[in-house]
Formats: structure tokens, C-alpha cells, sequence
């Protein structure tokens, strides 16, 4: 029993082809995202910034 065990652990390397492609997708999607609002999201900051520094 615990030969075959040892023998299933060695075999099992998970599904790390799937996970490799996950994490390039979402780098992906986090580029894409932030080329669209970058722009949006640095007008909204310099908004608040100058708001703050109005008081």
C-alpha cells in the first residue's frame, strides 16, 4: 500500500499546462484593461488630488 502511494505522488504533477494559461490570460486581460482606463483612472486621480489640495 504504501508503495503504491509513493508511486501516485510521483506520477501526479497537477495540471500545471492549465494553470500556465490561466496566469497568461489574466496577464493578458489585466494589460488590456489597463491600456482602456489608465487614461480615465489618471484624470480621476489628478481630480481628487487637486480637490485635496484645494482646502
Amino acid at each position: 500500500m504504501r508503495h503504491r502511494m509513493i508511486q501516485r505522488l510521483r506520477e501526479d504533477r497537477g495540471d500545471v499546462p492549465g494553470w500556465v494559461l490561466i496566469t497568461l490570460m489574466t496577464a493578458g486581460l489585466v494589460i488590456v484593461i489597463w491600456g482602456l482606463a489608465g487614461p480615465a483612472l489618471s484624470g480621476v486621480f489628478d481630480q481628487a488630488i487637486g480637490r485635496v489640495l484645494g482646502f
